[in-house]
């Protein structure tokens, strides 16, 4: 049977059904030659992609670049909103459509939930969110859920934690609601008591067969799990700083926790102090690998949504 990647836009990851994430994990695995140079592709030669990085972004900006690159297209856009005509009063319906007019597809990064899909309404291409606020990254997503399925084999049967910034993470948001299309998964949530997993959240893995359970303590469940998933304590979220001071550096994981555990650590990156560098040249470490990984996942979303959906 042949396989079909049925969404124009990726605006969240509870759009996906079981076989789009697999679609896209299976043609990121074919392009991955392209993605490290070995190979030379033309797919989407004469293709542009709009940037439209209303919030800072270093490695999700570059990898979209990269990955348009490798493919043989090219990029234009703006790092912040400082950076564009937002800046001078513009409205952002006003600018995303002006991008519509340059672009085969637009990727937006925006610091408010659910301006993605507000442009995906209004213009003709396809939008992928590249992050809005503590919503939803689902490309992130996708790049974590192909590096799961490459270090372990598989995504069913899975035992991992999610551990620090759940309430604001729109990673581990993402993550979740992903991992609730795959069998026999549990999930454990750790985290201090004023950064749990929102309930919206938790109410949409009581609506799936994941088993979750919710500690504040990593030591409690580390003999458990095939994943620690670690996220930084987000500073920019706090509106109060002083709660951020008193919760910040809750988690540290170290190499001395991790000798003899069958696991692997895995972050969305950036790293504050969450994981040790003395973790950096152990087995267990494969956030690096997850970074690079979003070269060919994202390849194969571009390849994908501009082919499917040509101007």
């Amino acid at each position: 049977m042949i396989k079909m990647f049925k969404l124009k836009n990726i605006i969240s990851i509870k759009d996906f059904e079981r076989e789009d994430v697999e679609y896209i994990l299976d043609e990121a695995s074919k392009l991955e030659n392209i993605a490290k140079s070995k190979e030379v592709s033309e797919e989407l030669k004469g293709k542009i992609l709009g940037l439209m990085f209303f919030e800072p972004s270093t490695r999700t900006r570059m990898s979209f670049e990269t990955a348009m690159k490798r493919l043989g297209g090219d990029g234009i856009g703006f790092e912040s909103s400082g950076s564009s005509s937002v800046s001078k009063g513009e409205s952002i319906a006003d600018t995303a459509k002006m991008f519509e007019g340059y672009s085969d597809a637009l990727v937006i990064r925006h610091e408010l939930e659910g301006v993605s899909k507000f442009i995906s309404d209004i213009v003709d291409v396809p939008v992928i969110n590249a992050g809005d606020g503590a919503g939803q990254h689902p490309t992130q997503t996708l790049l974590d859920l192909y590096t799961i399925k490459n270090e372990i084999g598989e995504i069913d049967n899975l035992k991992i934690a999610l551990i620090g910034d759940l309430k604001f993470g729109r990673t581990v948001h993402s993550l979740s609601n992903a991992l609730g299309l795959f069998e026999n998964i549990t999930i454990y949530l750790v985290s201090p008591p004023e950064l749990r997993m929102p309930q919206e959240i938790l109410h949409d893995l009581n609506k799936t067969n994941i088993s979750y359970i919710e500690t504040d303590n990593i030591e409690d469940i580390i003999d458990d799990v095939n994943v620690l998933y670690v996220t930084r304590i987000q500073k920019e979220r706090f509106g109060d700083i002083d709660e951020y001071e008193k919760i910040k550096g809750a988690y540290v994981v170290n190499k001395k926790m991790l000798e003899g555990k069958d696991l692997i650590v895995m972050h969305p990156l950036p790293r504050i102090d969450e994981i040790d560098t003395d973790v950096d040249n152990t087995k267990y470490n494969k956030y690096f690998t997850q970074a690079a990984n979003a070269v060919p996942v994202r390849m194969a979303i571009l390849k994908t949504l501009i082919k499917n959906n040509p101007k």
